[in-house]
Protein backbone atom coordinates (compact mmCIF):
# COMPACT_ATOMS: atom_id res chain seq x y z
CA UNK A 1 0.00 0.00 0.00
CA UNK A 2 1.55 3.29 -1.13
CA UNK A 3 0.42 6.91 -0.77
CA UNK A 4 1.85 9.49 -3.22
CA UNK A 5 4.11 12.17 -1.70
CA UNK A 6 2.99 15.68 -1.84
CA UNK A 7 1.33 14.64 -4.83
CA UNK A 8 4.32 13.06 -6.61
CA UNK A 9 6.18 10.36 -4.38
CA UNK A 10 4.95 7.18 -4.42
CA UNK A 11 6.69 5.93 -0.70
CA UNK A 12 6.19 2.93 1.57
CA UNK A 13 3.44 3.16 4.24
CA UNK A 14 4.67 3.22 8.25
CA UNK A 15 4.11 0.13 9.66
CA UNK A 16 2.81 1.99 12.96
CA UNK A 17 -0.41 2.67 11.53
CA UNK A 18 -2.04 -0.67 11.90
CA UNK A 19 -1.51 -0.16 15.55
CA UNK A 20 -3.25 2.88 15.48
CA UNK A 21 -5.84 1.77 14.01
CA UNK A 22 -6.36 -0.84 16.07
CA UNK A 23 -6.97 1.46 19.15
CA UNK A 24 -9.12 3.13 17.23
CA UNK A 25 -11.15 -0.10 16.61
CA UNK A 26 -11.10 -0.67 20.31
CA UNK A 27 -12.44 3.11 20.65
CA UNK A 28 -15.56 2.32 18.44
CA UNK A 29 -16.41 -0.68 20.06
CA UNK A 30 -20.28 -0.29 21.46
CA UNK A 31 -19.41 -2.11 24.72
CA UNK A 32 -16.15 -0.88 25.68
CA UNK A 33 -15.39 1.72 23.73
CA UNK A 34 -15.56 5.50 24.05
CA UNK A 35 -19.03 6.39 24.90
CA UNK A 36 -20.71 8.77 22.13
CA UNK A 37 -23.82 10.54 21.93
CA UNK A 38 -25.85 13.11 20.03
CA UNK A 39 -24.05 16.85 20.68
CA UNK A 40 -25.59 20.52 19.39
CA UNK A 41 -22.66 22.17 17.63
CA UNK A 42 -24.26 26.23 16.67
CA UNK A 43 -28.21 25.20 15.99
CA UNK A 44 -27.12 21.47 14.40
CA UNK A 45 -27.51 18.10 16.59
CA UNK A 46 -24.41 16.04 15.47
CA UNK A 47 -24.75 12.19 16.15
CA UNK A 48 -22.33 10.07 17.35
CA UNK A 49 -19.84 12.86 18.89
CA UNK A 50 -17.56 12.88 21.71
CA UNK A 51 -15.68 15.02 23.36
CA UNK A 52 -11.92 15.50 24.10
CA UNK A 53 -11.99 14.75 27.81
CA UNK A 54 -13.90 11.69 26.94
CA UNK A 55 -11.02 10.58 24.61
CA UNK A 56 -8.47 11.36 26.87
CA UNK A 57 -9.69 8.81 29.90
CA UNK A 58 -10.69 6.31 27.39
CA UNK A 59 -6.90 6.11 26.54
CA UNK A 60 -5.61 6.51 30.17
CA UNK A 61 -7.32 4.03 31.58
CA UNK A 62 -7.79 1.72 28.80
CA UNK A 63 -3.78 1.79 28.47
CA UNK A 64 -3.09 2.48 31.97
CA UNK A 65 -0.98 5.44 31.24
CA UNK A 66 -0.97 9.16 33.06
CA UNK A 67 -2.82 12.01 31.01
CA UNK A 68 0.53 13.95 29.83
CA UNK A 69 1.11 10.54 27.90
CA UNK A 70 -2.58 10.51 27.50
CA UNK A 71 -2.40 13.64 25.65
CA UNK A 72 0.46 13.04 23.21
CA UNK A 73 -1.36 9.85 22.09
CA UNK A 74 -4.61 11.28 21.38
CA UNK A 75 -3.23 14.36 19.70
CA UNK A 76 -0.60 11.85 17.70
CA UNK A 77 -4.42 10.16 16.83
CA UNK A 78 -5.99 13.34 15.92
CA UNK A 79 -3.05 14.79 13.65
CA UNK A 80 -2.83 11.44 11.86
CA UNK A 81 -6.42 12.06 10.83
CA UNK A 82 -8.35 8.99 12.66
CA UNK A 83 -10.42 11.47 15.11
CA UNK A 84 -11.32 15.05 13.46
CA UNK A 85 -12.59 17.84 15.27
CA UNK A 86 -16.13 19.04 14.89
CA UNK A 87 -15.54 22.84 15.81
CA UNK A 88 -12.50 23.76 14.98
CA UNK A 89 -11.66 21.39 12.07
CA UNK A 90 -7.68 23.66 10.75
CA UNK A 91 -6.55 22.36 14.20
CA UNK A 92 -5.75 18.81 14.27
CA UNK A 93 -5.00 18.47 18.41
CA UNK A 94 -6.83 17.16 21.15
CA UNK A 95 -8.41 19.33 22.95
CA UNK A 96 -9.36 18.03 26.78
CA UNK A 97 -12.11 19.79 27.96
CA UNK A 98 -15.88 19.03 27.78
CA UNK A 99 -16.69 21.58 25.30
CA UNK A 100 -14.66 20.54 21.97
CA UNK A 101 -16.24 18.08 20.27
CA UNK A 102 -14.80 15.07 17.74
CA UNK A 103 -15.99 12.40 15.72
CA UNK A 104 -14.04 9.14 14.30
CA UNK A 105 -13.29 8.93 10.78
CA UNK A 106 -15.06 7.14 7.94
CA UNK A 107 -12.44 4.15 7.46
CA UNK A 108 -12.05 5.34 3.56
CA UNK A 109 -10.29 8.36 4.30
CA UNK A 110 -7.63 6.19 6.61
CA UNK A 111 -4.30 6.76 5.38
CA UNK A 112 -3.10 2.92 5.05
CA UNK A 113 -6.57 3.11 2.24
CA UNK A 114 -5.33 1.88 -1.72
CA UNK A 115 -6.55 5.13 -3.16
CA UNK A 116 -3.55 7.61 -2.89
CA UNK A 117 -4.44 11.49 -2.81
CA UNK A 118 -4.16 12.38 -6.41
CA UNK A 119 -3.75 15.95 -7.69
CA UNK A 120 -6.71 15.49 -9.40
CA UNK A 121 -9.31 14.75 -6.20
CA UNK A 122 -7.28 17.72 -4.90
CA UNK A 123 -8.23 20.04 -7.43
CA UNK A 124 -12.14 18.89 -7.43
CA UNK A 125 -12.12 19.54 -3.43
CA UNK A 126 -10.30 23.11 -4.12
CA UNK A 127 -12.40 23.89 -6.80
CA UNK A 128 -15.85 22.36 -4.45
CA UNK A 129 -14.84 25.18 -1.99
CA UNK A 130 -14.20 27.98 -4.30
CA UNK A 131 -17.68 27.43 -5.16
CA UNK A 132 -19.38 27.66 -1.79
CA UNK A 133 -16.98 30.31 -0.82
CA UNK A 134 -17.66 32.65 -3.32
CA UNK A 135 -13.75 32.45 -4.19
CA UNK A 136 -12.58 33.32 -0.98
CA UNK A 137 -9.72 30.64 0.31
CA UNK A 138 -7.41 30.52 2.32
CA UNK A 139 -3.86 31.92 0.63
CA UNK A 140 -2.26 28.32 0.50
CA UNK A 141 -5.38 27.41 -0.86
CA UNK A 142 -5.09 29.82 -3.57
CA UNK A 143 -1.69 29.50 -4.39
CA UNK A 144 -2.31 25.48 -4.60
CA UNK A 145 -5.67 26.28 -6.97
CA UNK A 146 -3.42 28.41 -9.40
CA UNK A 147 -0.49 25.88 -9.44
CA UNK A 148 -2.80 22.94 -10.18
CA UNK A 149 -4.92 25.12 -12.37
CA UNK A 150 -1.93 25.56 -14.69
CA UNK A 151 -0.61 22.04 -14.46
CA UNK A 152 -3.37 19.89 -15.28
CA UNK A 153 -5.11 22.44 -17.69
CA UNK A 154 -5.76 19.99 -19.72
CA UNK A 155 -8.79 18.27 -17.80
CA UNK A 156 -9.96 21.23 -15.86
CA UNK A 157 -12.84 21.30 -17.51
CA UNK A 158 -13.56 17.61 -15.86
CA UNK A 159 -12.42 19.11 -12.40
CA UNK A 160 -15.03 21.98 -12.53
CA UNK A 161 -17.95 19.91 -13.93
CA UNK A 162 -17.16 17.29 -10.81
CA UNK A 163 -16.97 20.07 -8.63
CA UNK A 164 -20.22 21.54 -9.32
CA UNK A 165 -21.54 18.00 -9.39
CA UNK A 166 -20.55 17.26 -5.85
CA UNK A 167 -22.03 20.75 -4.60
CA UNK A 168 -25.21 20.12 -6.38
CA UNK A 169 -25.41 16.12 -4.56
CA UNK A 170 -23.82 18.34 -1.12
CA UNK A 171 -27.24 20.31 -0.99
CA UNK A 172 -29.32 18.30 -1.39
CA UNK A 173 -28.23 16.14 1.78
CA UNK A 174 -28.94 16.53 5.14
CA UNK A 175 -27.63 19.64 6.57
CA UNK A 176 -26.34 16.82 9.62
CA UNK A 177 -24.83 15.09 6.70
CA UNK A 178 -23.27 18.05 4.89
CA UNK A 179 -21.87 19.40 8.09
CA UNK A 180 -19.95 16.14 9.06
CA UNK A 181 -18.94 15.45 5.52
CA UNK A 182 -17.02 18.76 5.01
CA UNK A 183 -15.59 18.18 8.60
CA UNK A 184 -13.96 14.86 6.93
CA UNK A 185 -12.62 16.38 4.08
CA UNK A 186 -11.38 19.25 5.50
CA UNK A 187 -9.29 16.65 8.06
CA UNK A 188 -8.17 14.43 5.38
CA UNK A 189 -6.74 17.17 3.24
CA UNK A 190 -5.01 18.77 6.28
CA UNK A 191 -2.80 15.35 6.07
CA UNK A 192 -1.82 14.88 3.21
CA UNK A 193 -2.17 18.82 1.93
CA UNK A 194 -0.78 20.25 5.04
CA UNK A 195 -0.56 24.07 5.07
CA UNK A 196 2.73 25.98 4.81
CA UNK A 197 3.88 26.20 8.40
CA UNK A 198 3.34 22.80 10.01
CA UNK A 199 4.84 19.53 10.31
CA UNK A 200 4.04 17.09 7.83
CA UNK A 201 3.18 13.98 9.29
CA UNK A 202 3.57 11.61 6.30
CA UNK A 203 6.96 12.46 5.50
CA UNK A 204 8.37 9.05 4.74
CA UNK A 205 11.69 10.29 4.73
CA UNK A 206 13.86 7.66 2.30
CA UNK A 207 12.11 5.49 -0.18
CA UNK A 208 12.31 2.00 1.30
CA UNK A 209 13.22 -0.92 -0.89
CA UNK A 210 10.55 -3.28 1.13
CA UNK A 211 7.10 -2.35 2.54
CA UNK A 212 6.54 -3.90 6.08
CA UNK A 213 2.48 -4.06 5.58
CA UNK A 214 2.37 -5.26 2.35
CA UNK A 215 1.51 -9.31 1.87
CA UNK A 216 3.30 -10.70 -0.98
CA UNK A 217 2.13 -14.30 -2.27
CA UNK A 218 4.09 -17.44 -1.86
CA UNK A 219 5.07 -17.55 -5.99
CA UNK A 220 7.37 -19.59 -7.99
CA UNK A 221 9.93 -16.66 -8.92
CA UNK A 222 9.20 -15.38 -5.09
CA UNK A 223 10.46 -18.66 -3.32
CA UNK A 224 13.45 -18.83 -6.03
CA UNK A 225 14.77 -14.86 -5.19
CA UNK A 226 14.55 -16.37 -1.18
CA UNK A 227 16.78 -18.79 -2.68
CA UNK A 228 19.23 -17.44 -4.26
CA UNK A 229 19.68 -14.63 -1.08
CA UNK A 230 19.87 -17.08 1.48
CA UNK A 231 22.43 -18.82 -0.62
CA UNK A 232 24.15 -15.79 -1.51
CA UNK A 233 24.26 -15.00 2.55
CA UNK A 234 26.13 -18.35 3.36
CA UNK A 235 28.85 -17.46 1.00
CA UNK A 236 29.24 -14.01 2.85
CA UNK A 237 32.07 -13.70 4.52
CA UNK A 238 31.93 -13.68 8.16
CA UNK A 239 33.80 -11.90 10.89
CA UNK A 240 35.11 -14.05 13.71
CA UNK A 241 33.85 -13.15 17.22
CA UNK A 242 37.58 -12.54 18.02
CA UNK A 243 37.77 -9.48 15.96
CA UNK A 244 34.74 -8.08 17.03
CA UNK A 245 36.19 -7.83 20.54
CA UNK A 246 39.32 -7.02 19.44
CA UNK A 247 37.32 -3.81 17.87
CA UNK A 248 35.47 -3.29 20.98
CA UNK A 249 38.29 -3.30 23.21
CA UNK A 250 40.02 -0.97 20.76
CA UNK A 251 37.47 1.23 20.43
CA UNK A 252 37.26 1.20 24.56
CA UNK A 253 40.81 2.06 25.05
CA UNK A 254 40.97 4.76 22.47
CA UNK A 255 38.02 6.53 24.45
CA UNK A 256 39.06 5.73 27.83
CA UNK A 257 40.21 9.16 28.58
CA UNK A 258 37.46 11.13 26.93
CA UNK A 259 35.12 9.15 28.64
CA UNK A 260 33.68 11.61 31.45
CA UNK A 261 32.00 9.55 33.60
CA UNK A 262 35.47 6.76 33.91
CA UNK A 263 38.15 9.18 33.66
CA UNK A 264 36.38 12.39 35.21
CA UNK A 265 36.16 15.66 34.09
CA UNK A 266 39.01 18.62 34.27
CA UNK A 267 39.02 20.30 35.60
CA UNK A 268 36.00 19.56 37.52
CA UNK A 269 32.65 18.06 37.63
CA UNK A 270 30.53 21.31 37.02
CA UNK A 271 27.25 18.79 38.19
CA UNK A 272 28.68 18.68 41.96
CA UNK A 273 30.48 21.95 42.25
CA UNK A 274 30.14 25.35 42.07
CA UNK A 275 32.74 25.69 39.37
CA UNK A 276 31.49 25.91 35.39
CA UNK A 277 35.22 26.13 33.98
CA UNK A 278 34.70 22.92 32.69
CA UNK A 279 31.53 23.91 30.29
CA UNK A 280 33.34 27.80 29.53
CA UNK A 281 36.23 25.11 28.15
CA UNK A 282 34.23 23.15 26.10
CA UNK A 283 31.74 25.61 24.96
CA UNK A 284 31.10 24.61 20.81
CA UNK A 285 33.12 28.21 19.66
CA UNK A 286 35.77 28.75 22.19
CA UNK A 287 38.78 30.61 21.35
CA UNK A 288 41.44 27.82 22.31
CA UNK A 289 39.86 24.07 22.82
CA UNK A 290 41.24 21.59 25.22
CA UNK A 291 43.70 19.15 24.21
CA UNK A 292 41.87 16.56 25.21
CA UNK A 293 38.94 18.18 22.60
CA UNK A 294 41.88 18.60 19.89
CA UNK A 295 43.00 15.29 20.28
CA UNK A 296 40.02 13.35 19.93
CA UNK A 297 39.61 15.19 16.57
CA UNK A 298 42.30 12.77 15.03
CA UNK A 299 40.40 9.44 16.09
CA UNK A 300 38.23 9.49 12.93
CA UNK A 301 36.92 11.85 11.08
CA UNK A 302 33.32 11.95 12.31
CA UNK A 303 34.83 13.18 15.18
CA UNK A 304 36.03 15.97 13.69
CA UNK A 305 33.26 17.00 11.61
CA UNK A 306 30.44 16.63 14.16
CA UNK A 307 32.39 18.88 16.27
CA UNK A 308 31.66 22.75 15.63
CA UNK A 309 34.92 23.89 16.40
CA UNK A 310 36.94 21.25 14.50
CA UNK A 311 34.96 22.07 11.59
CA UNK A 312 35.87 25.72 11.56
CA UNK A 313 39.22 24.73 12.25
CA UNK A 314 38.91 22.00 9.34
CA UNK A 315 36.74 24.70 7.08
CA UNK A 316 40.20 27.23 7.60
CA UNK A 317 42.23 23.86 6.25
CA UNK A 318 39.95 23.81 2.96
CA UNK A 319 40.17 27.20 2.30
CA UNK A 320 43.47 27.44 2.00
CA UNK A 321 43.41 24.11 -0.67
CA UNK A 322 40.84 26.08 -2.26
CA UNK A 323 38.06 23.10 -1.50
CA UNK A 324 36.02 24.86 0.77
CA UNK A 325 33.03 24.50 -1.13
CA UNK A 326 32.60 21.11 0.14
CA UNK A 327 32.16 21.79 3.69
CA UNK A 328 30.16 24.32 2.85
CA UNK A 329 27.93 22.10 0.43
CA UNK A 330 27.71 19.03 3.81
CA UNK A 331 26.65 21.87 6.11
CA UNK A 332 23.86 23.14 3.58
CA UNK A 333 22.66 19.58 3.04
CA UNK A 334 22.55 18.66 6.90
CA UNK A 335 20.81 22.39 7.31
CA UNK A 336 17.86 21.14 4.70
CA UNK A 337 17.95 17.50 6.52
CA UNK A 338 17.12 18.81 9.75
CA UNK A 339 15.67 22.10 9.30
CA UNK A 340 11.87 23.42 9.31
CA UNK A 341 10.12 21.28 6.59
CA UNK A 342 8.12 24.21 4.91
CA UNK A 343 11.21 25.85 3.63
CA UNK A 344 12.68 22.08 1.97
CA UNK A 345 11.82 23.63 -1.68
CA UNK A 346 13.19 26.86 -1.45
CA UNK A 347 16.87 25.86 0.50
CA UNK A 348 17.06 22.98 -2.11
CA UNK A 349 16.97 25.12 -4.97
CA UNK A 350 19.35 27.35 -2.93
CA UNK A 351 21.60 24.68 -2.66
CA UNK A 352 21.34 23.75 -6.51
CA UNK A 353 22.10 27.18 -7.58
CA UNK A 354 24.93 27.92 -5.07
CA UNK A 355 26.85 24.36 -5.35
CA UNK A 356 25.11 22.47 -8.56
CA UNK A 357 23.90 24.51 -11.33
CA UNK A 358 26.54 24.96 -14.00
CA UNK A 359 28.66 27.98 -13.25
CA UNK A 360 27.82 27.98 -9.64
CA UNK A 361 29.95 30.42 -7.47
CA UNK A 362 30.83 27.49 -5.27
CA UNK A 363 30.40 24.69 -7.68
CA UNK A 364 31.03 20.83 -6.22
CA UNK A 365 32.68 18.26 -8.29
CA UNK A 366 31.02 15.30 -8.31
CA UNK A 367 30.38 12.17 -10.42
CA UNK A 368 28.28 12.69 -13.64
CA UNK A 369 25.81 9.28 -11.89
CA UNK A 370 25.65 11.35 -8.88
CA UNK A 371 24.50 14.62 -10.50
CA UNK A 372 21.88 12.63 -12.54
CA UNK A 373 20.53 11.44 -9.32
CA UNK A 374 20.24 14.57 -7.67
CA UNK A 375 18.58 16.89 -10.33
CA UNK A 376 16.14 14.16 -11.07
CA UNK A 377 15.39 14.07 -7.28
CA UNK A 378 15.34 17.60 -7.53
CA UNK A 379 12.35 17.91 -9.69
CA UNK A 380 10.25 17.16 -6.32
CA UNK A 381 12.41 17.97 -3.42
CA UNK A 382 12.19 16.82 -0.49
CA UNK A 383 14.16 16.58 2.85
CA UNK A 384 16.80 13.59 1.52
CA UNK A 385 16.90 14.54 -2.00
CA UNK A 386 20.67 15.62 -1.93
CA UNK A 387 21.65 12.72 0.17
CA UNK A 388 23.48 10.85 -2.63
CA UNK A 389 25.81 14.03 -3.54
CA UNK A 390 26.06 14.58 0.10
CA UNK A 391 27.67 11.13 0.91
CA UNK A 392 29.82 11.52 -2.31
CA UNK A 393 31.26 14.87 -0.51
CA UNK A 394 31.64 13.31 2.60
CA UNK A 395 33.83 10.41 1.44
CA UNK A 396 35.62 12.47 -0.36
CA UNK A 397 36.89 14.60 2.65
CA UNK A 398 37.23 11.90 4.50
CA UNK A 399 40.10 10.02 1.97
CA UNK A 400 41.54 13.12 0.62
CA UNK A 401 41.36 16.02 2.79
CA UNK A 402 41.22 14.69 6.34
CA UNK A 403 44.68 12.66 6.20
CA UNK A 404 46.31 15.82 4.96
CA UNK A 405 44.33 17.95 8.01
CA UNK A 406 45.92 16.29 10.49
CA UNK A 407 49.73 16.42 8.91
CA UNK A 408 49.11 20.24 8.51
CA UNK A 409 50.77 23.62 10.49
CA UNK A 410 46.83 24.51 11.40
CA UNK A 411 46.12 21.05 13.12
CA UNK A 412 49.61 20.58 14.76
CA UNK A 413 49.41 24.82 15.69
CA UNK A 414 45.43 24.05 17.43
CA UNK A 415 47.08 21.09 19.18
CA UNK A 416 50.39 23.06 20.91
CA UNK A 417 48.23 26.07 21.71
CA UNK A 418 45.34 23.88 23.47
CA UNK A 419 44.40 24.29 27.18
CA UNK A 420 45.49 21.31 29.64
CA UNK A 421 42.87 22.06 32.66
CA UNK A 422 44.33 20.56 36.21
CA UNK A 423 42.71 18.72 38.74
CA UNK A 424 41.39 20.43 41.55
CA UNK A 425 43.43 18.96 45.11
CA UNK A 426 42.85 15.29 46.60
CA UNK A 427 41.45 16.57 49.68
CA UNK A 428 38.46 19.11 47.89
CA UNK A 429 37.92 15.42 45.78
CA UNK A 430 36.87 13.72 48.58
CA UNK A 431 34.55 16.19 49.96
CA UNK A 432 33.32 16.58 47.25
CA UNK A 433 32.30 12.54 46.67
CA UNK A 434 31.41 12.66 50.64
CA UNK A 435 28.56 15.14 49.73
CA UNK A 436 27.40 13.42 47.28
CA UNK A 437 23.68 11.86 48.45
CA UNK A 438 23.67 9.31 45.50
CA UNK A 439 26.91 7.96 45.18
CA UNK A 440 26.74 4.58 44.09
CA UNK A 441 27.82 2.34 47.09
CA UNK A 442 29.31 -0.82 47.01
CA UNK A 443 27.39 -4.37 46.79
CA UNK A 444 27.81 -6.84 49.67
CA UNK A 445 27.06 -10.48 49.22
CA UNK A 446 24.31 -11.44 51.98
CA UNK A 447 25.03 -13.89 54.82
CA UNK A 448 23.89 -17.69 54.67
CA UNK A 449 20.29 -18.03 56.13
CA UNK A 450 21.73 -20.87 58.62
CA UNK A 451 24.31 -18.08 60.07
CA UNK A 452 21.47 -15.42 60.35
CA UNK A 453 19.65 -18.74 62.19
CA UNK A 454 22.46 -18.93 65.03
CA UNK A 455 23.11 -15.84 65.24
CA UNK A 456 19.49 -15.39 66.04
CA UNK A 457 19.85 -17.81 68.51
CA UNK A 458 23.32 -16.41 69.73
CA UNK A 459 21.49 -13.32 70.47
CA UNK A 460 18.11 -14.53 72.09
CA UNK A 461 20.61 -16.54 74.47
CA UNK A 462 22.28 -13.62 75.75
CA UNK A 463 19.77 -12.01 76.00
CA UNK A 464 17.73 -14.01 78.21
CA UNK A 465 21.08 -14.43 80.35
CA UNK A 466 21.24 -10.62 80.90
CA UNK A 467 17.09 -10.30 81.90
CA UNK A 468 17.96 -13.44 85.20
CA UNK A 469 17.98 -11.83 88.55
CA UNK A 470 21.80 -13.29 90.22
CA UNK A 471 20.00 -12.85 93.66
CA UNK A 472 17.37 -15.22 93.08
CA UNK A 473 19.77 -17.51 91.88
CA UNK A 474 21.98 -17.39 94.98
CA UNK A 475 19.27 -17.82 96.96
CA UNK A 476 18.17 -21.21 95.40
CA UNK A 477 21.44 -22.31 95.86
CA UNK A 478 21.59 -20.96 99.67
CA UNK A 479 18.29 -23.07 100.13
CA UNK A 480 20.33 -26.34 98.50
CA UNK A 481 23.40 -26.07 100.31
CA UNK A 482 20.76 -25.75 104.42
CA UNK A 483 18.88 -28.97 103.03
CA UNK A 484 21.74 -30.68 102.56
CA UNK A 485 23.15 -30.07 106.43
CA UNK A 486 19.71 -30.78 107.93
CA UNK A 487 19.53 -33.87 106.12
CA UNK A 488 22.01 -36.39 107.81
CA UNK A 489 23.63 -38.93 105.14
CA UNK A 490 22.68 -42.98 105.89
Amino acid sequence: MTIKHQGQQYRPRMAFLKKIEALVKEMQNPESGIKMQSQRVMITNIPHAMTGNDILQWIAQKLWIDNPEAQNLGNFVVKYGYIYPLQDPKNLILKPDNNSLYRFQTPYFWPTQQWSAEDTDYAIYLAKRNIKKKGILEEYEKENYNFLNKKINHKWDFVIMQAKEQYKTEKERKKVDRYTLNCQEKAYWLVHRCPPGTDNVLDYGLNRVTNPNEVQKKTISLIRKEIMYYQQALMRPTVKSSVSIGGIVKYSEQFFSNDAIISGCLPSNPWITDDIQFWELNAKLVDIPTKMRVERWAFNFNELIRDPKGRQSFQLFLKKEFSGENLGFWEACEDLKYGDQSKVKDKAEEIYKLFLAPGARRWINIDGKTMDITVKGLKHPHRYVLDAAQTHIYMLMKKDSYARYLKSPIYKEMLAKAIEPQGISNRSVLIFRSSIPFRRRRLQSSLSPVIVRQLEEEAKAREAATTVDITQVMSKLDRRSQLKKEIPPK
